[in-house]
């Protein structure tokens, strides 16, 4: 046994660069998991900064000065969060009221439904399982029910949370952009001598990282506008809502886009039934998710995901239940920045040595 640990360390830990690499590693994510919380809207401030910058160097690139291309960029970033929160938010408070509000009326529509099921399917449904259905139904709403009871409960916390997001957000934005090769000289200044691997795969990461951020921003735009512009042409109640919901989905490989199904075809059927508004509007989403399934994401990231779909589900359950929403978002990225750290770890030159 001894023997075999002297193997794994000679094997994988007798490069200098890899134990720094190790250690990089192990003080950031133990930083994240204690300090995460505090530093979320930093982090926050961070993510957003690094989606904006790819508009700065743009505007550098068309010969604008550094501290303009930075104010115009934050101009941008702060009309768009402006129109978020006084345009689209409130829009999609509105119908999420008016939701809660119709939900007894639409469980009771549900209800009935499912009933005459067993008279008009007699072979495929019997009263058994309608009953087991509306059972469970009853008790997950009743569950619900307690959710968003303790919602309610804190309330005040989150307007007070937002409020300080509103505030610190923007500021650290600007600075980041503005300065962010000061930032960047600093930060490696803290990086020890043999940081060869290190910059290799922070290099790497930059790359992978850029392209999935900057992608999956704007293929949530594009598929939540796409799918707004079908449910108001057609008239669907909740249509701002619906799309919000459609298009913040894809943050959540494969499962967001099953989740999100579910509300889409029970509000449609209860609204119009098995009419032909509800079919067209049922084909139209399915050719949506499959344009954007097919097409939009491979000519967004083309080779930025390059995972199994197990290891990305994998990675979203683990990082989603570490960092909540940020570890959904990231979830890709951090599974990509575990396979680039295992790509470069020195293992193959010193099983040569060895």
């Amino acid at each position: 046994m001894r023997n075999y640990i002297r193997t794994w360390i000679d094997r994988y830990l007798s490069d200098d660069a890899a134990i720094t690499l190790a250690l990089v590693l192990i003080i950031s994510v133990t930083l994240f998991l204690t300090l995460g919380a505090l530093l979320a809207p930093v982090l926050a401030s961070f993510v957003v900064a690094y989606l904006l910058q790819g508009m700065v160097s743009l505007l550098q690139r068309l010969k604008l000065p550094h501290l303009i291309a930075v104010i115009i960029t934050f101009c941008f970033f702060c009309t768009t969060l402006t129109l978020i929160i006084f345009m689209i938010l409130p829009l999609v408070w509105e119908q999420m009221t008016h939701l809660f509000n119709e939900l007894p009326r639409m469980i009771q529509q549900f209800q009935t439904l499912l009933k005459e099921l067993p008279q008009q399917y007699p072979t495929f449904v019997s009263d058994e399982q309608v009953k087991s259905i509306v059972q469970n139904l009853s008790t997950q709403l009743g569950q619900a029910g307690q959710w968003l009871l303790s919602i309610s409960a804190s309330k005040i916390i989150g307007i007070v949370t937002l409020l300080v997001y509103f505030v610190l957000v923007p500021i650290l934005v600007f600075f980041f952009l503005k300065d962010e090769s000061r930032i960047a000289q600093g930060m490696q200044k803290f990086l020890p001598k043999n940081s060869r691997l290190i910059k290799q795969v922070m290099a790497e990461m930059n790359i992978q990282i850029a392209n999935y951020v900057r992608g999956k921003v704007i293929e949530i735009i594009i598929v939540a506008i796409a799918d707004y512009i079908l449910f108001a042409w057609l008239g669907l109640h909740y249509a701002v809502l619906l799309a919000v919901l459609v298009g913040l989905s894809v943050i959540v490989p494969y499962i967001g886009a099953v989740v999100v199904t579910v509300p889409v075809v029970i509000i449609s059927y209860l609204q119009w039934g098995a009419d032909s508004e509800f079919i067209l509007l049922v084909c139209v989403y399915g050719i949506i998710q499959i344009i954007d399934g097919n097409v939009l994401v491979p000519l967004l990231f083309g080779e930025a995901v390059n995972l199994h779909p197990v290891v990305i589900i994998m990675a979203v359950l683990i990082f989603g239940g570490l960092w909540g929403f940020w570890g959904v978002f990231f979830a890709i990225p951090l599974a990509t920045l575990i396979k680039a750290v295992y790509n470069a770890w020195p293992k193959d030159e010193l099983i040569q040595r060895a």
